[in-house]
C-alpha cells in the first residue's frame, strides 16, 4: 500500500512536470506578444502562463477527485517556477515568499473571473464581451485601445476551452492546435479545432 502511494506520488509529480511544461510553452506562442500585443514583459508572461494553467487544470477538474492529485502537483510545479523566476530575477530572499504568495493569490483571482467568464460564454454575444473585459483588465492593464486584442484573445481562450474537452493539454500544445487557435483568432476568423 505504502510503495503503491509512493509510485502514484511520483508519477503525478513527473505528469505534474511535464503538464506544466505545456502550460509554459502555450504561453510563449510569438503571435500572443507580436500580433495581440500582450506586454513581452515579466508580466505579460506571467498572465499568459496563469490563463493556460487554468485552461489546463480546468480539463482535470473535470476529471473529479481521480486528478485531485496531479491538480495539486501542477500547482506547486508552478509556484516552485515562479519562486525560481523570482531569483533568477534578482528579488531578494525574504522578499520571495510574499511575492510568491501574491502570485499564487493571482492565479486563484484570474481563474475565478475567467471560469466566470467562460460558464456564461454560451455566444459570443453573451460571453465573451466579459471574457474579453477580464482578459483586458488582467493581461493589457485596462487599457482601452487593446479592446480588439483582448477580444480577439477572449476568442482564443473560449475556442482552447472547447477544443480541450476533446483533448488533453499536452496534445493541445503539441499537435499544434494551440498555435492553429491562436492563428484563427489573431486572422478574426471563424475559429476550428481541425
Amino acid at each position: 500500500m505504502m510503495l503503491r502511494w509512493l509510485t502514484q506520488r511520483a508519477d503525478n509529480s513527473r505528469k505534474a512536470e511535464e503538464l506544466y511544461g505545456s502550460v509554459v510553452t502555450a504561453a510563449r506562442q510569438p503571435a500572443f506578444y507580436e500580433t495581440l500585443g500582450v506586454p513581452d514583459t515579466p508580466e505579460g508572461r506571467f498572465e499568459l502562463v496563469v490563463l493556460h494553467l487554468f485552461l489546463a487544470l480546468e480539463v482535470l477538474r473535470a476529471k473529479g477527485t481521480a486528478a485531485e492529485g496531479l491538480v495539486r502537483r501542477t500547482i506547486e510545479a508552478f509556484v516552485i517556477d515562479m519562486d525560481d523566476c523570482m531569483r533568477e530575477m534578482g528579488v531578494g530572499d525574504l522578499t520571495v515568499p510574499k511575492k510568491v504568495k501574491r502570485a499564487a493569490a493571482a492565479f486563484y483571482e484570474r481563474a475565478t473571473s475567467y471560469r466566470r467568464a467562460l460558464d456564461e460564454a454560451g455566444s459570443p454575444e453573451r460571453g465573451w464581451p466579459e471574457l474579453s473585459k477580464a482578459l483586458r483588465g488582467y493581461v493589457y492593464g485596462g487599457s482601452a485601445e487593446r479592446g480588439d486584442d483582448a477580444a480577439a484573445l477572449a476568442v482564443y481562450m473560449q475556442a482552447a476551452s472547447t477544443a480541450l474537452s476533446d483533448h488533453a493539454f499536452d496534445v493541445f500544445v503539441n499537435d499544434g492546435i494551440a498555435s492553429r487557435l491562436l492563428a484563427s483568432a489573431t486572422a478574426k476568423n471563424k475559429v476550428s479545432t481541425t
